[in-house]
């Protein structure tokens, strides 16, 4: 089980995440891609990597703008698997 992490340990993380942010017991990212179907590759290979490690986000899109929300559900916030998964997303991002 990974274990919810501290409100500095969430600001500390994010300080390594600049497109992120908590809103609630969640890190949210929302990005913008250059239509629907870079939005539906975006998503297509996080759901590849979130598949692969049991650790899937919320995602919601909306035509080229895409919203991946993250939270340990088991436990109840956010955690480590989180800050993981959030920077995972980044690379994908990046790589478009």
């Amino acid at each position: 089980m990974a274990e919810i992490l501290s409100d500095q340990q969430v600001e500390d993380a994010l300080g390594n995440l600049p497109e992120w942010s908590k809103n609630g017991n969640a890190i949210e990212r929302t990005a913008q891609l250059a239509g629907f179907p870079q939005a539906i590759q975006v998503v297509n290979r996080v759901a590849e990597i979130a598949e692969s490690e049991n650790h899937h986000p919320d995602i919601d899109i909306r035509w080229r703008t895409v919203t991946f929300r993250l939270s340990t559900h088991s436990e109840g916030g956010i955690t480590s698997k989180d800050v993981g998964m959030a920077a995972e997303i980044d690379g994908v991002l990046a790589g478009m």
